[in-house]
C-alpha cells in the first residue's frame, strides 16, 4: 500500500466517523487527488465532487475565481489557490476542500517560479460566522511531470489529514 492509500484510509475512518464531505478543485494534478481517493470503496461516503480547473476559464467559470485575481497574481499562487479552495466549497456541499495549482512540468517554469512549483490551499467554511478559514502553501517539488503530480497529490491528502485531526484551520 503506498503513501497515498494509506492517508486515505485515515481520511476515510475520520471523515465517515465525523460526517464530513471532501472536494477537490485541481489544476496541474489533473483529479489525480480525486481519483486516488475515488480508488477507495465506499468513497461516495466522504468525498463530495471534484473539479479539474486545468485553465485559468475553467478556475473562474466553474468555481468563480476571479480573473483579475489570477492576472494580477498568476495562476500559480497561492491566493488563487485559496480562491479555488473557497470557490469549490461554494459549490459544493463539501465541509472541507483541498486546491492545487502548479507547474508540473516539462515546459511552463520561470525564475521565478521554477518547474516543480505547487501551491496549496485548504478550507473550510465556519457555519457559526458564515467565514471561510484556510492556509496556504506553496511547495517546490523535484521530479519528472509524473513525479511532481504524485508528489503534489500525496502532500495535499497528508496535510488535509492532518489539518482535520488537529484543527490546524
Amino acid at each position: 500500500m503506498n503513501t497515498a492509500h494509506k492517508i486515505i484510509e485515515k481520511l476515510a475512518e475520520i471523515c465517515i466517523a465525523q460526517k464530513l464531505q471532501i472536494t477537490t478543485a485541481e489544476s496541474c494534478t489533473g483529479g489525480l487527488v480525486a481519483k486516488l481517493i475515488t480508488d477507495r470503496a465506499g468513497s461516495s461516503q466522504w468525498f463530495e465532487r471534484g473539479f479539474i480547473t486545468y485553465s485559468n476559464l475553467a478556475k473562474e467559470q466553474m468555481i468563480g475565481v476571479d480573473a483579475d485575481l489570477i492576472k494580477q497574481q498568476g495562476a500559480v499562487s497561492e491566493p488563487v489557490a485559496s480562491a479555488m479552495a473557497e470557490g469549490a466549497l461554494n459549490h459544493s456541499m463539501a465541509h472541507y476542500s483541498i486546491a492545487i495549482t502548479g507547474i508540473a512540468g516539462p515546459q511552463g517554469g520561470s525564475e521565478k517560479k521554477p518547474v516543480g512549483t505547487v501551491c496549496f490551499a485548504w478550507a473550510y467554511k465556519d457555519n457559526k460566522t458564515n467565514q471561510y478559514n484556510s492556509l496556504t502553501m506553496t511547495k517546490l517539488f523535484v521530479g519528472d511531470r509524473e513525479q511532481v503530480r504524485q508528489q503534489s497529490a500525496d502532500f495535499s491528502l497528508h496535510e488535509l489529514y492532518q489539518i482535520i485531526v488537529n484543527h490546524q484551520i
